[in-house]
């Protein structure tokens, strides 16, 4: 990896990896390593999906990860599903006392973002703000002036 950014010129502090639950647990311990080396190079790692699989407290310790994703599933029932609405409060408050970024998947309506906000949650992806697209739509837009994900401010 080390080799791929010089060759690149790509800041590692520009690069964010994402990774699943689910594929890390598949070798928690060789998971742990390779994340930290990512680490010290400079990288970036968000821990996606976060609460939907394994969800325990010391893959955060150990993983070394930067930002937490909150899966759809809990964002979708956000003001209607108490439950959904308390583990989202919950993982940010979690996230921030350990000095990690939130990131929610999925809004889909101003309510959630306005919840979202409220929550202190840093950052949002989802329909609310663009739609899938295909590769030249993508290009295209990004030549232009893209729609933002930050929660703050908008």
């Amino acid at each position: 990896m080390a080799g791929a950014l010089r060759q690149s010129g790509l800041d590692p502090r520009s690069l964010q990896l994402e990774i699943t639950e689910g594929v890390a647990m598949e070798d928690a311990g060789a998971t742990a390593a390779k994340l930290k080396e990512l680490k010290n190079l400079g990288v970036r790692v968000a821990l996606d999906d976060f609460g939907t699989g394994y969800s325990s407290l010391n893959y955060l310790k150990n993983f070394s990860v930067d930002k937490l994703k909150i899966d759809r599933s809990f964002v979708e029932g956000l003001g209607s599903d108490l439950e959904d609405t308390a583990i989202v409060g919950a993982v940010v408050a979690l996230a921030k006392s350990l000095d990690l970024s939130v990131t929610a998947e999925g809004i889909k309506t101003a309510g959630q973002l306005d919840r979202l906000r409220a929550l202190g949650c840093d950052l949002g992806q989802g329909f609310y703000f663009f739609r899938p697209l295909e590769g030249d739509a993508t290009s295209a837009l990004l030549r232009g002036s893209p729609p933002g994900d930050a929660l703050r401010g908008s």
